[in-house]
Parts: structure tokens; C-alpha cells; sequence
């Protein structure tokens, strides 16, 4: 039996979600920001603006984030990673919900992630749980198989927000590894832009692999100094969506980091992508968060200075091939 389930965020992540909800059996709610939208899906059974060909059966969808939350039992968070703090602020949280959230960042300026942002909201911890994993919204909507990582303080609670998502095509795994799930999926974002910066320079699969494995170092490194399980980082929420987030032409990510490659501009990219790149908001609370914990990370401080005009591409790539050799581990 399906439980009522609310998804706050109608990109093509909150999107795919939903449809993955009510394929699962669950009564689903879809809010909108904007109206034109909600009116889309109920009119025409999609959402006008992202994975516009796919069918949302059994998804209803309204812009009132009352009406949407009133009543939920799953809360699904689907909103921008900076922007969850206030969209929090704004709306009243049924008392008795599981929270679960899809952002993937570190917050600007106070160094927390989503899970943290939500408790701090006032939702007990053992009623958040996060989910990360090689999950590319356009891939989940075409219902090609794909599995996650449902992450929660309360193993029992990632259990039962695993079990509303199981599909015949998506598949859930468990965790109680919070911490290493969302900084395994705040920091792939910035090594995807470092990655999209390489190809879109030119590079091959060596130097590719190569940014990958160090950057899923880098990321381990600064999960552990967290608390983190390093085991985490070889699985579906480290490898997994680092893998899937570098290597696909589906990536905002990737694709962002191909126009700074190629010569434009941070604005001029941002025009040229579609969607929201969480990893140009995120890579300084990143490197910031590094800092904080001792934690060397040179590909996102890399990262960091191409997005702040302060290196080229091919500056980047030469500083890092110039540093000082080392022993790998």
C-alpha cells in the first residue's frame, strides 16, 4: 500500500522523482513554483519545461505549497541546494513526515549540507534521509534501470523511503552514512566541471580517468574528516554518481565545465546551459569546507579559480600537472 507523497521542486530531477513515486503505487503531489506549470502537468499529464515527452500518470500538481504539503506523509526536497534554506522558511512542514532530500551542495556561508540545513529547519534527524547515486533525471525518465542510495540516520526510515521509490527499473540501497552520501554528491559536482573543462579542451580518456580517480580522492579525504565511512565513496554514491555526473552529455555539470573549456565566459556559459549547475554554486562552500577541515582538495581549488576569472583552463591543467609528486596513498 502507497503512502501520500509530496515533491517540493518540479525540475527534471523533482520531476523524474515523482514519476518514480506514483509508478511505485504512491498518491503524489507535485508543487511548482510557478502556476504555468502545475496547470501543464494536470492539463496535459506533463511538465511543459523539463523532460517535456515524459508522462506523469497519477502525478497531480499545484503552485500552493500548502495545499501540496497538507497531509503528506514522504516530503521530497527538489529544490536548488542554495535555495532549500528559504524555500524551508516558507513553508509548514507536516509535523509527522519523512523528509527526503534531493539537493546535492554545500550552503554558502555556513558550510552545511542538506541534511543539516533541513534539521536545523526543526525536522528531527531521524526523519531525514537523502538520496545520491548515479540518477540522470533524463535517463530515469526513459525508465533505463538504475539504482540509488537512500541515506538515513534511522536505518529503518531509509528502509521504508527506499521501499515508496522501488520500481521495476529503479532500484534503492540503504545507508546510515548520511554525511558521506551528500559530501560524495556535493564535491562530484565540482570534479564534473573540472572534467567538462578537460573534455571540452580537448583531453582524452587518460586524462579524464585521471581527474576522476584524484578528484574521488579528494572527495574521500574530506568525507573522512567528516565522519564519513570511506567505503561510501567506492559505491554508488561516490564512484557511481561521480562516474555518471563526469561522463554523460546529460550533466549540467559536465556541460557547464565544456563552455569554460572552450573559451566562454562563467556568464556566457550560464546563458548557454539549461538548468541549474550546482556545482558552480557550491565548489567555493566546497573548498571553504576543505579549508575548515585541513583537507587538501587541488582540482576543486582549481575549479574555483577558473570560476572566479583568476585562472584559464589551461592555466588549471598546468598548475596541477606541475605540483609536487607524491606517494598515491
Amino acid at each position: 500500500m502507497g503512502v501520500r507523497a509530496t515533491v517540493m521542486g518540479a525540475g527534471a530531477w523533482g520531476t523524474a522523482f515523482a514519476m518514480i513515486l506514483a509508478t511505485a503505487g504512491n498518491e503524489v503531489t507535485l508543487w511548482a513554483r510557478r502556476p504555468e506549470i502545475a496547470e501543464g502537468i494536470n492539463n496535459t499529464g506533463c511538465n511543459p519545461d523539463y523532460l517535456t515527452g515524459t508522462h506523469l500518470p497519477g502525478v497531480t500538481a499545484t503552485a500552493d505549497p500548502d495545499a501540496a504539503l497538507t497531509g503528506a506523509e514522504v516530503v521530497v526536497l527538489a529544490v536548488p541546494a542554495q535555495q532549500l534554506r528559504a524555500n524551508l522558511a516558507g513553508w509548514t512542514m507536516p509535523a509527522e513526515a519523512i523528509v527526503v532530500s534531493l539537493a546535492k551542495g554545500i550552503e554558502v556561508g555556513t558550510l552545511q549540507t542538506m541534511g543539516q540545513v533541513v534539521h536545523e529547519h526543526g525536522i528531527l534527524r531521524d526523519r531525514i534521509t537523502v538520496v545520491s547515486g548515479p540518477n540522470l533525471a533524463d535517463e530515469i525518465a526513459a525508465r533505463q534501470p538504475a539504482t540509488t542510495v537512500v541515506a538515513g540516520w534511522d536505518r529503518a526510515v531509509a528502509e521504508q523511503v527506499g521501499a515508496v521509490c522501488r520500481t521495476p527499473w529503479f532500484r534503492p540501497y540503504t545507508s546510515i552514512d548520511v554525511i558521506g552520501c551528500e559530501i560524495a554528491g556535493a564535491t562530484k559536482n565540482a570534479i564534473a566541471l573540472a572534467v567538462g573543462m578537460g573534455m571540452g579542451r580537448g583531453f582524452g580518456a587518460n586524462s579524464m580517468a585521471s581527474l576522476i580517480t584524484r578528484g574521488l580522492a579528494e572527495s574521500t579525504r574530506l568525507g573522512e574528516s567528516l565522519g564519513a565511512d570511506p567505503h561510501t565513496f567506492a559505491g554508488l554514491a561516490g564512484m557511481g554518481d561521480l562516474v555518471a555526473t563526469c561522463m554523460s552529455p546529460l550533466s549540467r555539470n559536465r556541460s557547464f565545465g565544456e563552455h569554460l573549456g572552450r573559451g566562454l565566459s562563467v556568464a556566457e556559459a550560464t546563458t548557454a546551459s539549461r538548468g541549474v549547475a550546482e556545482g558552480v554554486r557550491s565548489s567555493t562552500s566546497i573548498l571553504a569546507l576543505a579549508h575548515r577541515q585541513d583537507v587538501e582538495m587541488p582540482i576543486v581549488e582549481r575549479v574555483v579559480q577558473v570560476l572566479a576569472g583568476e585562472l584559464s583552463p589551461d592555466e588549471a591543467i598546468r598548475t596541477l600537472m606541475a605540483r609536487e609528486t607524491k606517494p598515491e596513498r
